[in-house]
């Protein structure tokens, strides 16, 4: 199982920093993710997905039992 890393509001949203999600490509968890819960359903789309440290904008992009997702919602910082 891959394991989904969430940071930020995304982890408040969820209720913990980490999950492993049975999924064979990106667009497989940001849809897992997107069911969790209505704000997560919300905050999704305005995330950056990391895979393996790596931004991912192919989320057809296979994944497998090793991988690393991070699920980073836009924050404000200086």
């Amino acid at each position: 199982m891959a394991k989904v890393h969430f940071f930020a509001a995304a982890r408040a949203a969820v209720g913990a920093d980490v999950l492993d999600v049975s999924a064979t490509s990106v667009a497989e968890v940001i849809d897992f993710c997107s069911l969790i819960n209505p704000q997560m359903s919300r905050l999704m789309p305005t995330c950056g997905i990391l895979v393996d440290s790596v931004a991912c904008h192919d989320f057809s992009a296979a994944i497998d039992a090793d991988t690393r997702i991070d699920v980073l919602p836009k924050f404000a910082g200086g």
